[in-house]
């Protein structure tokens, strides 16, 4: 028998609008009680060595079954 977790991490795919990352939550049970953005950077090499700069954000849901 398996058992479905109390709570689960959704992450915002690429393409995906918020709205569809919280309807697939709820189709599979779960409700968002927290949303977790994490900065995305990416090395630069230039002349003056490596830089780091934005490259966007990675969003995670976590949800609790409902």
């Amino acid at each position: 028998m398996t058992s479905t977790p109390n709570r689960k991490k959704f992450e915002l795919l690429e393409n995906e609008t918020i709205n569809d990352c919280l309807d697939r939550m709820k189709e599979e049970g779960y409700f968002p009680v927290r949303r977790m953005e994490e900065p995305i950077f990416k090395e630069i090499k230039s002349a003056n060595g490596i830089e780091i700069v934005p490259a966007g954000r990675q969003i995670v849901f976590e949800g609790r079954l409902s």
